[in-house]
């Protein structure tokens, strides 16, 4: 608890006056922090984003991103989000759900019948209503990004059926959907943060885990984990947050250019991830990866179950039936 409030600590000092001027041109500056790769699409969308703004304003409002954990992991960056020393931030819905228990319904296995029906959530008033959860809780949703499907990647051999993982170490997000999933698999869940998951590959600490395409390619897990088994098992989304106390200082147009500035980058993020998954699987292929295609409804026949968890909660009960009626 020390290290971690010493390190938000030191991030704020570092980002002091985070909510910034250029002096030279009179333009409010937004830091946008991330853990991602450059060269993720995610990342690539948020570069969108930051030209659009800056055109839509005409200067007046720009943005400056620090990819790459460089003002801390996921759970650091919501929290500098929360004190408003940071302005924006991405995340993965699954992390997220530990701030905003709604979230938990979109680390449901197989909840989304295919990539049509998620966008049709994300951009209905499903999707809307979700991104305003979290204001109670200093965070505001603006949009979602593509975070494709999630597969298991395994050091020592494929996973065609849930069996596979059995007594398997797996990596998970700190997420306790992703906890409860790898069990009903029969692995065994190891909460590990994304920067420090090379290395407990590396070292053995778990044998495998479980991502997208072109995160198990940027991140070079394949260099360790020669075995990847698209069984898709989640499509957990990004999500793209503004801290309440930035939005709250901007005014109602400033507001405008950044939510247009913002759909734009998501249209543009969903075009650079199907490129992106494509050319991710293809590169691992030629580093040596064998791709396997296993059996789907083997995986979501164990995890059918998890949806009575939320057999006491009426609201989560009501969200999960508006996405399933979601056409």
């Amino acid at each position: 608890m020390k290290i971690k409030l010493v390190h938000i600590l030191i991030s704020s000092i570092l980002l002091c006056g985070l909510w910034g001027c250029d002096s030279s041109k009179h333009s409010k500056i937004l830091r946008l922090g991330h853990s991602l790769d450059t060269q993720h699409p995610v990342h690539l969308a948020m570069e969108v984003l930051g030209e659009s703004l800056e055109e839509k304003s005409n200067g007046q409002l720009k943005l400056n991103i620090y990819p790459s954990s460089q003002l801390g992991g996921e759970r650091e960056c919501l929290e500098l989000l929360q004190i408003g020393s940071l302005d924006i931030t991405k995340v993965s819905a699954a992390v997220l759900e530990n701030f905003i228990p709604e979230y938990k319904v979109l680390s449901l296995p197989y909840i989304f019948r295919d990539k049509t029906h998620m966008y049709n959530v994300f951009d209905n008033e499903v999707g809307k209503s979700l991104l305003l959860k979290g204001e109670k809780f200093r965070l505001r949703g603006l949009t979602f990004y593509d975070a494709g499907s999630r597969s298991f990647y395994m050091k020592d051999g494929p996973v065609n059926t849930p069996s596979d993982l059995e007594n398997k170490k797996i990596r998970v997000q700190k997420s306790n959907m992703a906890v409860t999933m790898i069990n009903e698999f029969g692995g065994s869940p190891t909460p590990i943060s994304w920067g420090e998951l090379y290395t407990a590959l590396q070292q053995g600490v778990v044998d495998g885990a479980e991502n997208n395409p072109p995160s198990f390619y940027t991140s070079k897990h394949y260099e360790v984990c020669k075995h990847y088994s698209i069984n898709e098992h989640t499509s957990v989304p990004d999500v793209l947050l503004i801290g309440i106390e930035t939005w709250s200082r901007l005014n109602a147009q400033e507001k405008e250019w950044l939510m247009e500035a913002v759909k734009e980058s998501s249209e543009a993020q969903r075009k650079l991830w199907v490129a992106s998954e494509k050319e991710s699987l293809e590169k691992v292929k030629a580093e040596g990866v064998k791709i396997y295609y296993p059996d789907k409804s083997l995986f979501e026949a164990k995890t059918k179950s998890m949806e009575d968890m939320f057999n006491d909660d009426e609201s989560v009960k009501a969200l999960i039936n508006d996405i399933k009626k979601t056409p």
